[in-house]
């Protein structure tokens, strides 16, 4: 099975990796599919079989990242005690996922430290390369804007790096 070879599941304990594989619910939807929207309870985490995810924040729905690698994880936000998810999942094409329930996967993660830690230290690499591209985006955003305005008839022109010192 392709979990297996995961990177979510690299350097963890086979016994782990049957637990894990034990717990999933596989699961096919179509695409315009909500997983989960932002501010549901976060029950589940989800891996990525086939298909594509979108996820965004926000009510205007400002993408953030979308999930198109197979054995790529998401809804990590009820694996940290968080109530809700932070974000939208949509499904962005006909997609077919994994899905693990937050109870039975917090009894594995408890019951298996030394192999929880891998796993959460593996989540948290995935988490940090999101934050990252976000930057990123967010960098790329504010470097096409030409024009701001502060309050006022005046529009400063100002790119990345520039100052707006001396207008």
């Amino acid at each position: 099975m392709f979990i297996e070879q995961a990177d979510l599941l690299k350097g963890v304990g086979r016994r782990f990796i049957k637990k894990f594989v034990k717990i999933m619910v596989d699961e096919s939807h179509l695409q315009g599919t909500f997983l989960f929207k932002e501010g549901d309870p976060a029950d589940n985490f989800y891996v990525l079989e086939e298909g594509s995810v979108k996820l965004t924040i926000g009510q205007e729905g400002h993408i953030t990242h979308i999930v198109g690698k197979r054995g790529e994880a998401f809804g990590w936000s009820s694996l940290v005690d968080r109530d809700v998810y932070t974000a939208s999942a949509e499904c962005s094409a006909p997609t077919k996922v994994l899905k693990i329930p937050r109870e039975e996967m917090n009894r594995i993660l408890d019951n298996n430290p030394a192999d929880g830690l891998i796993f959460f230290k593996r989540l948290a690499g995935i988490v940090g390369e999101r934050l990252v591209n976000s930057y990123n985006s967010f960098l790329l955003a504010q470097a096409s804007e030409e024009h701001r305005t502060y309050g006022s008839s005046l529009t400063l022109q100002q790119r990345v790096g520039e100052s707006a010192e001396g207008v």
